[in-house]
């Protein structure tokens, strides 16, 4: 079964930077693409950035130039580099992995992003 466990959550004053990383394991085999998402108190989860296998990405419009997502398929890991952080980032940021086989979807334990001065 695919595990995914990420790092890097913290605390940091606004306009500072973070970086979340996520690594893969298990049996799985071909990985379609993986990304993040977050969750704010009292609101639904949204998206806030993918990247594919092939290497394209996609952003929340609110991350747009300030966040960056990168990955190591040989590693089967993904990064997330957060700069300019603002209080309205504040959330716990879940990764989530998409395999090519069936579509299956795996979600990690979260990692608390809090982002006050």
């Amino acid at each position: 079964q695919v595990q995914l466990e990420e790092s890097g959550g913290g605390l940091v004053q606004p306009g500072g930077s973070l970086r979340l990383s996520c690594a893969a394991s298990g049996s799985m085999r071909n990985i379609a693409a993986m990304g993040w998402h977050r969750q704010a108190p009292g609101k639904e989860r949204e998206l806030v950035a993918v990247i594919t296998s092939g290497g394209s990405t996609n952003y929340a419009d609110s991350v747009k130039g300030r966040f960056t997502i990168s990955s190591d398929n040989a590693k089967n890991t993904v990064s997330l580099q957060m700069n300019s952080l603002k209080p309205e980032d504040t959330a716990v940021y879940y990764c989530k992995l998409i395999t090519v086989a069936y579509g299956l979807v795996f979600w990690g334990q979260g990692t608390q992003v809090t982002v006050s001065s």
